[in-house]
């Protein structure tokens, strides 16, 4: 019999971020293996712009709304993607109702609040525990995030990998740009979490190319007038760009993954990036740069073997993101919804 999986996130189209790919991709994944899938998203509710975001917009549900949703889909698993409004009330229902549900952390929330506002990063952790450590076991995308987390007094930590399509992102896009070279490349959401001053700041050849928007765009093209911003780019344009880079810098130090690196090493592109989460647990010998000095990493990875690049990336797939989804559903009970009892079939 089809199991049936309710997955509620705060972050839906039309944003462009690792999140909503990751939930993308996992939907399709699924579907081929005839699990079905539904997502409670903002689309169903009143929203109102974030705060310092506006291109955000987070829902305003009411208990009643969700609680009917959750009942219509009668899911087997209920997985809370995300910690906003939608992830808030859902989790209350799920608590009162005493079923069961998994979380994932994909965003370092305490980080991305203090950089804005005078909220000091312990207090948000104190959050975050009450909110993961209710449920069933919380989702990591990699190794050293989850020892991070684990430190912070967070528990049931249970890995949950990325993909990446290595047919749109291929090396044989790579053709000349209009730019001098080497390009040092950076694709991403332009906003201070990104810490985007200290990959424009080096002292680097060439050029130095910026893909994406956000709230940081226009201040950082007046301080910056001989950095080529392009805005955001999709599909095979972004994927020809990432092809014909010669190094993807990656200046953040708080993404909990990092989609993008993987686009790049699956387009051919070594990578630079400083020895924090994400970029150390991805990159293996040959495929990127890592240090302290960013402009020596950068620097380095010009260097670096293409093909190993994106050999590196072969070894992701998503396929094996939903496998290990799956198995993470698997050791939680079921919901108690009628006609329940059965275990999850994985791949």
């Amino acid at each position: 019999m089809e199991k049936t999986v309710l997955v509620v996130t705060d972050a839906w189209h039309p944003q462009v971020n690792g999140v909503v790919r990751t939930l993308d991709e996992l939907a399709r994944s699924l579907k081929e293996q005839g699990i079905a899938i539904h997502f409670l998203t903002p689309e169903r509710f009143t929203t109102f712009p974030l705060p310092f975001y506006p291109d955000i917009r987070l829902a305003l549900p009411t208990r009643k709304q969700v609680a009917g949703e959750i009942d219509a889909v009668a899911p087997d698993y209920i997985h809370i993607a995300t910690e906003g409004p939608l992830g808030l009330v859902a989790r209350g229902i799920c608590l009162r109702r005493g079923l069961p549900f998994t979380t994932s952390y994909h965003t370092r929330f305490p980080e991305f609040v203090s950089a804005r506002l005078p909220i000091p990063e312990s207090w948000s952790y104190w959050w975050l525990r009450q909110f993961h450590n209710s449920g069933n076991g919380m989702m990591v995308a990699t190794a050293s995030l989850g020892t991070e987390m684990a430190a912070h007094g967070f528990h049931n930590i249970k890995r949950w990998t990325r993909g990446i399509d290595t047919a749109l992102f291929d090396p044989a896009r790579r053709q000349d740009l209009p730019f001098p070279r080497p390009i040092f490349l950076n694709v991403g959401r332009v906003a201070v979490e990104k810490n985007l001053p200290a990959f424009l700041d080096l002292d680097l050849p060439g050029s130095k190319i910026v893909v994406g928007d956000g709230p940081d765009l226009a201040a950082l093209r007046q301080r910056y007038p001989d950095v080529y911003f392009l805005g955001k780019r999709l599909g095979t344009d972004l994927a020809t760009l990432y092809a014909s880079a010669d190094v993807f810098v990656f200046p953040s130090r708080v993404d909990t993954f990092g989609n993008v690196i993987l686009e790049a090493l699956a387009s051919g592109c070594p990578v630079a990036a400083f020895p924090v989460t994400a970029p150390k647990d991805i990159l293996g010998d040959g495929s990127g740069a890592l240090s302290s000095n960013l402009q020596q990493a950068a620097l380095a990875a010009l260097a670096l073997s293409r093909e190993d690049a994106r050999q590196k990336a072969l070894t992701f797939s998503w396929s094996e993101c939903a496998r290990q989804f799956l198995s993470n559903l698997a050791g939680v009970p079921q919901n108690a919804f009628a006609g329940r009892g059965r275990r999850l079939r994985l791949m």
